[in-house]
């Protein structure tokens, strides 16, 4: 059973029989950290609310969204491997989730299921808080070109952004995120990567090189510059070898947790009313086992 910080009121529970429910849906959901994320917001801000893990499985989805809706729950996340597929069920959805082609915050209105994307934001929103004043006005050069890929992509083209460069191993999905997305973003080889770095102000990794259990990350930083800003997107390890040898050139770092972290805050707003904080004692507890 999730322990929660010490101090903090006892929102999490006992519950009332007009308590407000929410979850994450994914296959499998185990690893999420999203149940300690909004379960620590509950006990700080003394809600009358749950958040729980539901592991659905893909030929269960529909069914298993509609009966939460019927049961009263708030509204669900959505993981692995549902963020795609869940845009057929959804009656309404909005404008960035349609642009990255998924959703991962489904809210259970009389008018029936909304879907929205906060992957963008939160990376948007750590972005701005770990490296206040980044040179948005520079190039960025973008690795991967999967979903995340394309939630960072949306967040910085709507930014103002004017050049995205964009390099995955397979080129050809690179080149369709370019078409989809649209604006103004450059698809270069996987060779390439190294030679795209000149000039450029951010560099993002989105792939899953690096990662615990993963192969590294090759890339050497020689091109870029001291003053630029490196992003990860993963959390395990928490500094990866990218992220330690931007910091050993100069460079400012900033780790993946406060994306996961901040992605959180619309979906937790919808459902139980407040706009929560980040703070550093979430990032703790989130990480720990406590």
């Amino acid at each position: 059973m999730t322990s929660y910080p010490p101090g903090s009121p006892p929102g999490a529970g006992p519950l009332s029989g007009k308590a407000r429910v929410a979850g994450v849906v994914g296959w499998p959901v185990a690893h999420s950290r999203s149940p300690r994320l909004h379960g620590y917001w509950l006990a700080e801000h003394g809600i009358d609310g749950a958040y729980v893990p539901l592991p659905v499985a893909p030929e269960n989805l529909e069914a298993a969204v509609r009966g939460l809706a019927a049961a009263g729950f708030a509204g669900v996340n959505v993981t692995i491997p549902h963020k795609e597929t869940i845009l057929a069920l959804c009656d309404h959805v909005d404008d960035t989730a349609r642009r990255i082609g998924a959703a991962n915050l489904l809210v259970f209105k009389e008018g029936g299921i909304e879907g929205r994307n906060t992957d963008a934001f939160g990376f948007m929103a750590n972005l701005e808080e770990s490296a206040p004043g980044w040179n948005a006005a520079a190039p960025v050069l973008l690795l991967g070109a999967g979903g995340a890929a394309r939630a960072v992509a949306v967040g910085l083209l709507d930014t103002g952004v004017t050049e995205l460069r964009v390099c995955n191993r397979n080129r050809a999905r690179a080149e369709t995120l370019a078409a989809e997305i649209a604006g103004p973003i450059t698809v270069l080889d996987w060779e390439d990567r190294a030679a795209a770095l000149d000039g450029a102000g951010l560099l993002v990794n989105s792939t899953s090189l690096g990662m615990t259990g993963q192969p590294p990350l090759e890339l050497p930083l020689d091109a870029l510059a001291n003053d630029s800003v490196v992003a990860e997107l993963v959390y395990s390890p928490l500094e990866t070898a990218l992220l330690a040898a931007a910091r050993a050139k100069g460079c400012a770092g900033v780790d993946g947790l406060g994306m996961l972290l901040h992605q959180g805050r619309p979906s937790f707003a919808a459902w139980f009313g407040v706009d929560p904080q980040v703070s550093e004692g979430l990032r703790r507890f989130v990480l720990g086992d406590g």
